[in-house]
């Protein structure tokens, strides 16, 4: 059952294209949390037929994800980029 959930889930996630996200993104940022008809607007800002309820799905899976890589849940893909240590900047010798 929790594959078809993972499944279902990334099936959502790529329904949005780059762009999408990117509007997406700076809508939540311009129209906050006390804004009425928040994913109305924020749908509306991010056109191509998304709907309120496809961005508040959106927004909630984000937020999921988010405290589930706060609380350690989730754990971080390793980079093989030449001179990184997988976070995206250079070890350090401390």
């Amino acid at each position: 059952m929790a594959s078809s959930s993972v499944t279902s889930t990334h099936g959502f996630y790529s329904s949005w294209t780059k762009k999408e996200n990117k509007k997406f993104e700076e809508a939540l940022a311009f129209f906050d949390e006390d804004t009425p008809d928040r994913f109305e607007k924020v749908a509306r800002a991010v056109g191509g037929g998304k709907t309120a309820e496809e961005a508040r799905r959106l927004y909630e899976l984000l937020v999921r994800d988010v405290r589930k890589i706060e609380a350690g849940q989730v754990q971080i893909p390793l980079y093989k980029n030449a001179g990184c240590n997988g976070r995206g900047y250079a070890d350090q010798q401390r």
